[in-house]
């Protein structure tokens, strides 16, 4: 007597055995795009992740950092050297601490030549200058200006709320001047 099952009842076994396998690898595939759905649906339900929700309250946002009560005063000063012309588009504002603002420059080349210029800061009082800090500012780079270009230029800036109370004007002035070598002339021949 043999002890092993007929041919057709091991086909029959792994035919059953195959079809149980494909049910387990489609369920787990499904599963894992499921996943995704049912996480988003968990961290709404429970406000954890809120990474993917939209804020809606965002344009009704405030910057928690002004310091509403108290101003002060910028004024703006533009001096050229050489054959530019330069000047603010407004020569003052008053602005709370912590509020990030705007002004604008415009530099005129009055050559008929392409030159290259650059803008040193300076601040009254000195003791301003660590709490004005520029985020965006024409005068981190040079500019080249074509002949008889004109450029308007952008300074973005806030006034730390930590200045002194006793500093209620701040005068931001530029000193607009063209190079006679560019610096990067200047830095590859210098080696």
């Amino acid at each position: 007597m043999s002890t092993q099952p007929p041919a057709g009842a091991d086909r029959a076994f792994n035919r059953s055995m195959l079809f149980k396998l494909v049910v387990v690898a489609l369920m787990m595939f499904g599963f894992g795009f499921a996943l995704i759905p049912m996480y988003r649906a968990i961290c709404e339900v429970t406000g954890i992740n809120n990474l993917v929700q939209r804020d809606t309250t965002a344009r009704e946002a405030k910057n928690t950092q002004v310091d509403m009560t108290r101003t002060v005063s910028i004024e703006f000063d533009a001096n050229a050297r050489g054959p530019l012309g330069f000047k603010p588009e407004q020569h003052s504002m008053d602005v709370h601490p912590g509020e990030v603002m705007t002004v604008m420059y415009e530099v005129s080349n009055e050559q008929p030549r392409t030159i290259q210029a650059q803008a040193i800061p300076s601040y009254a009082p000195k003791q301003a200058t660590e709490f004005f800090r520029k985020i965006e500012c024409f005068c981190f780079t040079q500019q080249t200006l074509k002949a008889n270009e004109t450029k308007r230029l952008p300074v973005v800036f806030v006034v730390d709320p930590k200045l002194p109370k006793d500093v209620k004007t701040i005068t931001l002035s530029y000193t607009f001047f063209e190079l006679s070598t560019p610096a990067t002339a200047r830095s590859g021949s210098a080696g």
